[in-house]
């Protein structure tokens, strides 16, 4: 077991490796099917649209984003926003993005129930994930110290808790992504939108997709029992 923060150092520098390596390998995958053109001469956001009218969805609106990979659906206004290389073109790696943020309008439209405890995590997380390590390494350095009466140890247990929610959020965001592209690739198939060549790159693309949030998952948990380690042994 690696003891001090160069263990926690060497823990961040291989997941941030291993998430690179992911992320590459994504944007090699979108690039390549980038190449796949739609025999139906579909654009992104028109195959967003017919599959919002195939599910009954009509108060969602589909718009264009700049950035790449920015793709993503939002519930608060209800708008699936397509970066701009998906929402224009005609092609796999379009298509397989377009329908996969349709995927959460429908999981949205229908409460599915993942989705519903993530949204209710986002205000949580967003005030918690960032001063979690901060608190942490406080709390540890309290408890180095001796001050406070002892208090650090409770101290850095908070800040704990505050990096396990953000953990909980990682592990929910897996089933969500998960199931929204299952939907899209059912739908895709089922309504004959693309040919089995182009079903095999949006699966490919979506696959790969699907990965990064793996990867920051198991990152999210091994941070957490990293510093779960670390608060007790100090205690010791």
């Amino acid at each position: 077991m690696f003891t001090g923060y160069m263990g926690y150092y060497i823990l961040i520098g291989a997941i941030a490796l291993v998430s690179s390596l992911v992320s590459g390998q994504l944007k090699r995958k979108f690039a390549h099917y980038s190449k796949v053109k739609l025999r139906n001469g579909m654009t992104g956001a028109e195959i967003a649209e017919k599959m919002l009218a195939d599910n009954g969805i009509r108060d969602v609106k589909v718009i264009s984003v700049k950035g790449q990979l920015t793709d993503h659906y939002n519930p608060v206004d209800k708008t699936v926003n397509l970066s701009e290389v998906v929402y224009n073109q005609d092609n796999a790696a379009a298509a397989a993005v377009a329908a996969h943020e349709v995927g959460h309008a429908v999981q949205h439209a229908t409460a599915y129930q993942w989705l519903t405890m993530r949204s209710k995590l986002v205000p949580v997380v967003q005030v918690t994930s960032n001063m979690s390590q901060w608190v942490i390494i406080g709390g540890i350095a309290l408890m180095a110290s001796n001050a406070l009466g002892g208090k650090g140890f409770y101290v850095a247990i908070a800040g704990l808790i505050m990096m396990g929610a953000a953990t909980l959020f990682s592990f929910i965001t897996l089933p969500v992504e998960y199931d929204a592209s299952n939907r899209a690739l059912a739908w895709l198939k089922a309504k004959n939108m693309v040919t089995p060549e182009e079903y095999k790159g949006s699966e490919d693309a979506l696959k790969w997709a699907a990965r990064t949030y793996l990867v920051a998952a198991i990152g999210a948990l091994a941070s957490l029992l990293y510093w779960a380690v670390q608060i007790l042994g100090s205690r010791d």
